[in-house]
């Protein structure tokens, strides 16, 4: 079983940072791909970022691309998104997920079997 905690959401101005953090335990961190992905009221989950098993590989949504950067250390079996230049459309909640072990980051959140409690980011205008 792998439990994962979320930390970090906040209100933010537009263009400001916010640095999410997702602490895992469990003995699979370390070979697990790591997503994080976001839902808005009335809309569906969608993937945001990922991460590979051992953090070489990075993936992006496009909207998020050149603004968001996610990273992992595995001694510290903790996940992280950082968050910049901030838009009103990126208020969600914010949810990390694990994948399943050693399989590639993929973007479909059914393919991911741990999920977080979620954390609320707020950006106003």
């Amino acid at each position: 079983q792998v439990q994962l905690v979320e930390s970090g959401g906040g209100k933010v101005q537009a263009g400001g940072s916010l640095r999410l953090s997702c602490a895992a335990s469990g003995r699979t961190f370390y070979s697990s791909p790591m997503g994080w992905f976001r839902q808005a009221p009335g809309k569906e989950r969608e993937f945001v970022a990922g991460i590979s098993m051992s953090g070489g590989s990075t993936y992006y949504a496009d909207s998020v691309k050149g603004r968001f950067t996610v990273s992992r250390d595995n001694a510290k079996n903790t996940v992280y998104l950082q968050m910049n230049s901030l838009k009103p459309e990126d208020t969600a909640v914010y949810y990390c997920a694990g994948g399943r072990t050693f399989r590639p980051v993929v973007a479909e959140p059914t393919q991911y079997d741990y999920w977080g409690q979620g954390t609320q980011v707020t950006v106003s205008s």
